[in-house]
């Protein structure tokens, strides 16, 4: 039976720093079998090395097999390399407004990703595009309709799926309508709570209620739902509205906790503590490495003394662990000899020029 610590552990998605791990990573992540890696452009310079490296991620877990992440939206958030396909922007696949062609654009982005071992994309964006001044969604969005968020995003949704990758839209409960990139502040959404139902809420509600697989929280303030805390550190927001009001059963991920919107207000300990309370399931510390040890250590300590604190994880770890078991059978990655002519053959620029308008 697991301990509370390799319960803790599943709830921590890390980063790793260069193409290929290096021995003191190797060591750390069989020690404390984290939940799962994200990968960025720095770790991702040629085919046949991103194949590797998630292969030895996947086999070098301990228990439960890992959550191999990329932010694979498309767009400007694209981390592959050639011979990769580059695939437009959510906007300029919104811009189409068709939902065969926006499922087909999923379906190929799951394959490609799938092909090298990558099984968990932290896309779309469910955000709604509705304030020009924004400096970090844009044309990440779909739109800035509600109703055609919900669709376009539904459509790329059961693509991805279908083509074998777990799903994650982001950035609950919006980032639509912020004037600061949470990377760099925080951002405070003012809005009433009509206003936030009415546009920024739709999208996730229709992706609740089709089951998405998995949801990431937004580094905002909302002071209409909670006028002390981020979404992703709100018990408020992540239990009372996700969980209760929108009745959402699946894997809540945090934005990264290293943003400075949460990481310049509180230590690593302390983020994660208020986040698992929150609800959270998953942390994602995509770059210090020692500050996932920190969170987890003392997210452990916290655990290990308050039931409530201790529930929640138990909680946590069933919903992880719930969703590992039903995607997570096999390593999808080709085999050495076989991705380049695999990758060749799935040839997806037809459906580029289809969504840029060009066919």
């Amino acid at each position: 039976m697991e301990s509370l610590r390799e319960k803790i552990s599943q709830m921590i998605v890390v980063g790793c720093k260069a193409e290929r791990l290096n021995g003191d990573e190797r060591l750390i992540f069989a020690e404390y079998g984290f939940g799962g890696f994200i990968l960025f452009r720095h770790n991702c310079c040629a085919l046949r090395q991103i194949l590797s490296l998630c292969r030895s991620l996947w086999d070098g877990a301990p228990s439960l097999p890992p959550f191999i992440a990329i932010d694979g939206e498309g767009g400007k958030v694209h981390r592959l390399p050639r011979p990769f396909t580059h695939f437009p922007s959510a906007a300029a696949i919104g811009a189409r407004n068709d939902l065969t062609l926006t499922y087909r654009a999923g379906r190929a982005t799951a394959a490609e990703l799938a092909l090298v071992g990558i099984n968990l994309n932290f896309a779309p964006v469910l955000d709604v595009n509705s304030n020009p001044a924004n400096p970090i969604i844009g044309a990440r969005a779909f739109g800035a309709d509600p109703s055609l968020v919900s669709a376009m995003s539904s459509a790329w949704i059961r693509g991805l799926r279908e083509g074998g990758v777990i799903p994650c839209g982001k950035h609950f409960p919006g980032h639509g309508d912020t004037d600061k990139d949470s990377h760099l502040a925080l951002p405070v959404v003012t809005k009433s709570w009509a206003e936030i139902h009415a546009v920024e809420l739709a999208p996730f509600g229709d992706a609740c209620r089709d089951g998405i697989e998995a949801l990431m929280t937004a580094h905002v303030k909302f002071t209409a739902l909670d006028q002390n805390h981020v979404a992703t550190l709100s018990e408020p927001v992540v239990t009372g509205l996700l969980r209760h009001q929108l009745g959402y059963n699946g894997v809540v991920f945090s934005d990264d906790m290293e943003m400075k919107a949460v990481g310049d207000h509180y230590a690593p300990g302390e983020a994660a503590t208020l986040a698992a309370r929150a609800g959270i399931d998953a942390m994602l510390f995509c770059h210090d490495l020692e500050k996932a040890v920190q969170a987890l250590e003392f997210l452990y300590a916290e655990a290990d003394q308050d039931p409530a604190l201790r529930a929640r994880v138990e909680a946590s770890y069933r919903r992880v662990g719930a969703l590992k078991q039903r995607w997570l059978k096999k390593f999808t990655g080709a085999a050495d000899d076989e991705v380049e002519d695999r990758l060749t053959k799935l040839n997806h620029q037809s459906i580029v020029a289809e969504i840029h308008g060009s066919l």
